[in-house]
């Protein structure tokens, strides 16, 4: 099966380069900062605005699926990415290897982890549920996670909290408190508020990536380290891949809600990330630390299409040859 590169990860590269070529100095890198901080408060404003709390916690009912999807998301992957500290900075250097802890903080992905929960014909309203509860509490989790994993190798700042809640939390919770009244206009108009949303991310890459250029960050990358985190992104998802399918059976979960812990569980938001990277790790680091993430995003992208095409043409298979009525023995 051919798989092709996700459209807007290749804008993200086209951003990166235009950085490189072109990046913010001086006055414009003023001008680019605050325009930054809007865009990342409205991008939060309208998460806030999207999510329905009420649905989620009706969703919860079914508390074993996601549990188990949050304790991978939030439990496994910090981790597995603590790991990645012990390595000597000749290897991988400390702001990769922070970006990979980060990485491993963040909350499920919502489009794509419901998109292959279907085409693996798995357990679909779980999985809007799952990514979204994952998505509600990784605004608050994900910066307590990365302050408690990074705070002693210094790549968080805990005093930065004051600024993480009035650029993330805030707009978040505002976007809650307004629902009632622009809910509807955010689902009418959802393909047009989701351009903004990556316009916001696009401008968010575009500000770190000119930082980093600016400051010469980018000589301490070197092939071998692009190649160790390559690899460490690789195991990585292999581990949480098989963790998450072994753990699912263990547990007796049928076959429907494992395909949705696999792809829950296994996946990373670059939505979220990118945006949360640049309040966290404000600077010129801020352009390391999301590189991890980029490489994740299409790893993840690329071997989850693959799994999901197979387990769907399998239970397509086994459904069409049970006797009617029967249950589904994928």
């Amino acid at each position: 099966m051919r798989v092709r590169p996700d459209p807007y990860l290749v804008l993200l590269l086209v951003t990166v380069g235009i950085a490189a070529l072109a990046p913010a100095r001086g006055p414009m890198a003023q001008v680019v900062d605050v325009v930054v901080t809007v865009a990342i408060a409205l991008l939060f404003f309208l998460y806030g605005a999207r999510l329905s709390a009420a649905q989620a916690l009706g969703g919860l009912k079914h508390w074993q699926l996601h549990g188990t999807v949050l304790a991978i998301t939030f439990v496994l992957f910090p981790l597995l990415g603590l790991s990645v500290l012990l390595l000597p900075e000749w290897l991988l250097p400390a702001p990769l290897a922070i970006g990979v802890v980060f990485l491993c903080c963040l909350p499920s992905t919502v489009q794509s982890s419901i998109a292959f929960t279907g085409i693996a014909r798995g357990n679909v309203p779980g999985a809007i549920v799952a990514a979204s509860v994952s998505n509600v509490l990784g605004v608050f989790l994900t910066p307590l996670l990365a302050a408690l994993l990074l705070a002693t190798s210094g790549g968080f700042d805990p005093s930065s909290f004051g600024d993480i809640a009035l650029r993330l939390l805030v707009p978040f919770l505002a976007g809650q408190a307004a629902r009632p009244l622009i809910g509807g206009f955010v689902t009418r108009h959802k393909k047009r508020l989701t351009l903004l949303d990556r316009g916001a991310i696009l401008l968010v890459v575009y500000a770190a990536f000119s930082e980093g250029m600016v400051a010469g960050i980018w000589e301490q990358i070197t092939p071998l380290s692009l190649g160790v985190l390559f690899g460490i992104c690789v195991l990585l998802l292999g581990l949480v891949l098989g963790a998450t399918a072994l753990g699912a059976r263990l547990l007796g979960f049928d076959a429907a809600d494992r395909i949705t812990i696999v792809f829950c569980g296994s996946k990373k938001s670059l939505a979220s990330g990118l945006p949360i990277a640049g309040v966290l790790f404000g600077g010129p680091a801020a352009a390391l630390v999301v590189v991890p993430l980029l490489v994740f995003h299409q790893l993840q992208l690329v071997v989850c299409a693959m799994i999901a095409n197979r387990l769907g043409r399998r239970r397509a298979h086994l459904d069409d040859d049970a006797p009617a009525g029967a249950p589904s023995r994928a």
